[in-house]
């Protein structure tokens, strides 16, 4: 039987970012029977605006919080030399322009490393094009897909899965078999806690 695990993710969402390498070592484990599904949430609105001083500082203190809590480092240069804006919509975008070049993954690691580590700001549409030449896409129909009407369809189609599911934190996951959904509870730096989890709830749904 096959199972679907969705994961819902925003790229620019930094407990997302702090997730990713257990995500990996989850997907590695998984089982051949269970296929995975991202959805982009999309945390904010497309925005010209430069983040409010207080919620900059509220970001950055998550990013130290996390790197107490799960480890992850963070290149903190980002707040000062760029200028951060809420808004996380054409990022959203760009990994599913990339995924229509069969990138889509690529494209997340991408964009979470270009702003947590290179300090670039995934909100500014040269990053994204910046980061599809380094993926080496065809960079013309990248730039035509990222505002094209069948990307924001999808992007809403995405947004209204992950509405449908009922996962409002990021990241989550959860398996989906014969249209009911079952959450998974997500454990940084603990793999294997999810992924027995995950068998122990495929084996149920089997059974």
């Amino acid at each position: 039987m096959i199972h679907t695990l969705y994961y819902v993710y925003d790229p620019m969402c930094s407990w997302c970012y702090a997730f990713a390498p257990t995500f990996e070592k989850v997907k590695i484990g998984l089982s051949s029977n269970i296929k995975i599904v991202y959805v982009p949430g999309g945390l904010a609105l497309h925005s010209s605006e430069p983040m409010p001083q207080d919620m900059k500082e509220k970001l950055e203190s998550i990013w130290y919080e996390i790197e107490s809590v799960v480890g992850t480092k963070f290149n903190h240069d980002f707040w000062t030399k760029c200028t951060p804006r809420r808004s996380t919509y054409l990022a959203c975008q760009a990994t599913l322009a990339a995924k229509a070049q069969n990138k889509e993954e690529e494209m997340i690691k991408a964009i979470q490393s270009a702003y947590y580590q290179r300090a670039m700001n995934p909100s500014d549409e040269d990053t994204m094009v910046k980061l599809a030449l380094e993926l080496n896409l065809d960079i013309e129909l990248f730039k035509k897909d990222l505002y094209s009407s069948e990307i924001i369809n999808k992007f809403e189609e995405k947004m209204n899965l992950r509405r449908k599911l009922q996962l409002n934190s990021f990241p989550s996951l959860a398996i989906e078999y014969k249209e009911e959904i079952y959450p998974i509870n997500i454990k940084y730096n603990e793999a294997e806690k999810i992924l027995q989890q995950i068998k122990n709830l495929t084996t149920k749904i089997n059974f």
